[in-house]
């Protein structure tokens, strides 16, 4: 049977090291670097636990970030939800800094934009693939 984009994108944390094969979402605060590309950094965000109406979704932020003027630029960031027992992953909400962007699929919990949803998830499924070619991990 096919998998879904969302069961593809938590094989894909996996292979990053965002996710362990057991369904854990490890550590606080990690990066990865790798020379002459953009650090990928990916944070948890537990105050955002369940934002989509389902409570076993775990927050996690996926951001590459550049500095402009003394300030850390967004570009871009994703919050994504991690559903462990499912071994799904759905994006929440898509930022960059310049041009200014802010989208939410989820406005309110239960309640998703179906079109932003699609969109968003699609390009998650491929910046997670250029990352995993630009040999990013979190475990290194």
């Amino acid at each position: 049977m096919r998998k879904t984009i969302y069961e593809t994108n938590y094989d894909r944390l996996i292979k990053l090291g965002v996710v362990t094969k057991a369904g854990a979402v490890a550590g606080q605060c990690r990066r990865s670097e790798v020379p002459e590309l953009m650090d990928w950094v990916v944070e948890r965000l537990p105050h955002l636990d369940g934002a989509s109406g389902n409570e076993e979704g775990v927050a996690v932020s996926l951001a590459h970030y550049f500095e402009q003027n003394g300030d850390l630029c967004k570009d871009p960031e994703m919050v994504v939800l991690i559903y462990p027992s499912q071994r799904m992953v759905e994006a929440f909400t898509f930022e960059m800094s310049i041009p200014p962007i802010y989208q939410q699929v989820f406005p309110e919990p239960g309640k998703f934009i179906p079109q932003l949803r699609k969109e968003l998830n699609s390009f998650l499924r491929q910046w997670l693939n250029n990352l995993i070619e630009q040999n990013h991990s979190v475990t290194k």
